[in-house]
């Protein structure tokens, strides 16, 4: 069966693509190499840095996928920095070194690779340092700014707080100079208690040498990579790491690559993956029905959303199409599961919910787009934050390919600060809006002087 699902990736394919595999006693994957004339060729052309990263699959696999980084890369489309996939038998020294080997034995430019950004838990960094012996082995920025998301909505903070904390860190991540850096370390250890503060591994913030390989992106450009590499790893993660079979898992993102090679824009993502499992369905409607109902929420993305934004949430959307489950509706709260723990969703215009995609981004996630499709409705513009509305891209477009100063980087920071922190202030109650009011005390204290001297 895996042989028959692999093998039909060279059907109707006038460059069959480099496909190495093993399989085991039982007819089961057990390893595996990808690479596309496209992949080579860019590969070819932009050796100096290579971005690893690992996709979990629920049976126990693991896929590395290889993207090339750095200044010289401007691809049109994220999914285009991909040059390579692998899965490998183990990942031992003895596993990884065999897939390294294999990478290199197919890329003769592996020898002007200069620096690696990994993962700074990815375990073989010994074998990576060995078969790369003239490359420099560094933690990626985005990796690191994924690692403390993840452990602001572990800790046990008060809302306003962690708020305060994910905002300082999208502005650190955007501008990530060594004095930004200082005040996002003197900020965590102002509010996480020090029992945590040793699990944040702060001193990843004060070494220099990681953020250099950084340090050379304008705050657009460092927004616009973090948002690309956010859509190429959830794109990752919905073919290969929640299908339990390994062999459909790769078979469909690899025909999902075939698809989407080169310049193609990737927008198909909801349409596309051949899968097994059906959508769940929620009520007595047709499937037709649904059909509709989800091709009008596609379209009402396209049309209002900036193009990251739209990627993100036809991620989401894609989740919903494969299951989804209505488990209950009133006038105020919704609730949504989709094969995971139930969320909680404010339906009223903006829509929010308590998962962590909609609190990072502010963004439709699946289970708003589920209630919209369970409601048979479509994404309106009111349920978007103005920085990610069609509109204001092309407002901010305009800036940005205007004369860029200093100032003006400050000023536009400020601003959109300043109006976030604004509506977070006006639409809450008394009690919460003491909290919030007490937590920018400190943060003035902090940063600007006494209370004294400070006027909020």
């Amino acid at each position: 069966m895996a042989l028959t699902m692999l093998n039909e990736l060279f059907i109707e394919d006038p460059r069959p693509p480099m496909l190495l595999y093993q399989v085991s006693k039982t007819a089961k994957l057990d390893t595996l190499n990808y690479q596309s004339y496209f992949m080579q060729d860019i590969f070819a052309h932009f050796p100096d840095i290579l971005f690893i990263h690992r996709t979990y699959n629920p049976v126990g696999k693991v896929l590395y996928a290889f993207l090339v980084d750095g200044p010289q890369v401007q691809l049109e489309g994220h999914f285009a920095r991909i040059v390579y996939f692998a899965i490998p038998a183990t990942e031992d020294a003895e596993g990884l070194t065999q897939m390294f080997q294999t990478f290199k034995k197919f890329n003769p430019a592996w020898e002007k690779v200069c620096t690696i950004l990994v993962d700074p838990f990815l375990l073989p960094m010994p074998t990576l340092a060995m078969e790369f012996p003239a490359a420099e082995v560094l933690p990626s920025a985005f990796h690191i700014c994924k690692f403390f998301q993840g452990k602001f909505y572990q800790l046990s903070l008060e809302q306003p707080v962690k708020q305060v904390l994910l905002t300082a860190l999208q502005s650190t991540m955007c501008s990530a100079t060594a004095g930004n850096l200082r005040k996002f370390c003197a900020l965590l250890s102002n509010f996480v208690p020090p029992e945590q503060l040793t699990k944040l591994h702060l001193c990843w913030l004060l070494n220099d040498r990681i953020w250099l390989a950084h340090r050379w992106r304008s705050q657009a450009e460092s927004s616009h990579y973090f948002q690309g590499l956010e859509v190429t790893i959830r794109i990752l993660s919905q073919f290969f790491g929640t299908t339990p079979s390994v062999e459909q898992g790769i078979t469909s993102l690899l025909r999902f690559v075939q698809q989407n090679s080169g310049d193609k824009a990737i927008f198909s993502l909801g349409l596309s993956p051949r899968s097994s499992c059906a959508p769940s369905d929620i009520s007595p409607q047709s499937p037709k029905v649904e059909q509709l109902a989800e091709a009008c929420i596609q379209h009402s993305l396209h049309t209002i959303c900036t193009e990251p934004a739209a990627q993100l949430c036809l991620g989401e959307l894609a989740v919903v199409q494969k299951s989804m489950q209505l488990i209950g509706s009133g006038s105020e709260k919704v609730n949504i599961q989709i094969l995971e723990d139930t969320h909680r969703v404010q339906p009223q215009p903006p829509p929010s919910c308590n998962c962590s995609f909609n609190q990072a981004f502010h963004l439709p996630c699946r289970h708003i787009l589920a209630m919209l499709s369970a409601r048979r409705q479509v994404l309106q513009p009111n349920m978007l934050p103005p920085q990610w509305t069609a509109d204001s891209a092309a407002s901010l477009d305009d800036i940005l390919g205007s004369k860029w100063s200093e100032a003006l980087d400050k000023h536009l920071a400020v601003a959109l600060l300043t109006e976030q922190v604004g509506q977070l202030l006006q639409h809450c109650t008394q009690e919460v809006f003491e909290q919030r009011y007490s937590t920018l005390r400190k943060l003035a204290d902090i940063w600007i002087g006494p209370y004294e001297q400070v006027q909020l």
